[in-house]
C-alpha cells in the first residue's frame, strides 16, 4: 500500500497529547466524525484543517497521542483526510486506536522531514521516500495482519466484512 502527500509539522514536536489532537471541548459535543475533523489540531495550529489536503501526513517527534485513550483523536485525524501519522514514537493506546480505525501510524526517524515536503509512504516495503529532498527513510514493513486491518478500514470493518478475525 502506497500513500502520497505533504508532510505537515507543528512547532511543538514531542508529547502532542490527545487534547491537542482534538480538544476536550469537542469530544462529547460533536458526534459526527466529519464535523469533529474540522477541529483537528486547532489548539496547536488554529488553521490546520484549512491548510491540509486529502492524503497529507502528520509528521512529528516522540510520544504522539499521549493522554486519554478516547478514539476521537485518531478518528478526527482520519476524517480530516490525513493518510497516516509518522512519528518517532506513539503512546501505545493511541497507536492501537489508529489501527482499530484504519489509520496508519508509522514509527520512523522524522528529523529530516520538513513541513511541506512531498513524501510517499510504502507500507509494504517499509520505505518513506522524501521526494522533495530525494531521500529515503527505512521503517519496519507492516505485518500482514496490520495491512489487512488497514485494507478493511479498521478492526470493526474487518469484523463486519469477515464475521471473525480472519487474516
Amino acid at each position: 500500500m502506497k500513500l502520497q502527500g505533504k508532510a505537515r509539522r507543528f512547532k511543538q514536536d514531542n508529547d502532542i497529547n490527545t487534547d491537542y489532537i482534538i480538544s476536550g471541548r469537542y469530544k462529547f459535543k460533536i458526534q459526527d466524525p466529519n464535523e469533529l475533523a474540522k477541529h483537528v489540531m486547532e489548539d496547536l495550529e488554529p488553521d490546520f484543517y484549512k491548510r491540509i489536503e486529502k492524503g497529507d501526513f502528520i509528521v512529528v517527534g516522540r510520544n504522539f497521542g499521549c493522554g486519554s485513550s478516547r478514539e476521537q483523536a485518531p478518528m478526527a485525524i482520519k476524517y480530516a483526510g490525513i493518510s497516516a501519522v509518522i512519528a518517532k514514537s506513539f503512546a501505545r493506546i493511541f497507536y492501537r486506536n489508529c489501527y482499530n480505525l484504519g489509520l496508519p501510524a508509522v514509527e520512523a526517524d522524522t528529523d529530516s522531514i520538513k513541513d511541506g515536503d512531498e513524501i510517499e509512504l510504502d507500507l509494504n516495503a517499509g520505505i518513506i521516500k522524501n521526494k522533495t529532498q530525494n531521500k529515503e527513510i527505512k521503517v519496519s514493513p507492516l505485518p500482514p495482519t496490520m495491512q489487512t486491518l488497514l485494507k478493511d478500514g479498521g478492526l470493526v470493518e474487518h469484523f463486519k466484512k469477515h464475521g471473525t478475525f480472519k487474516i
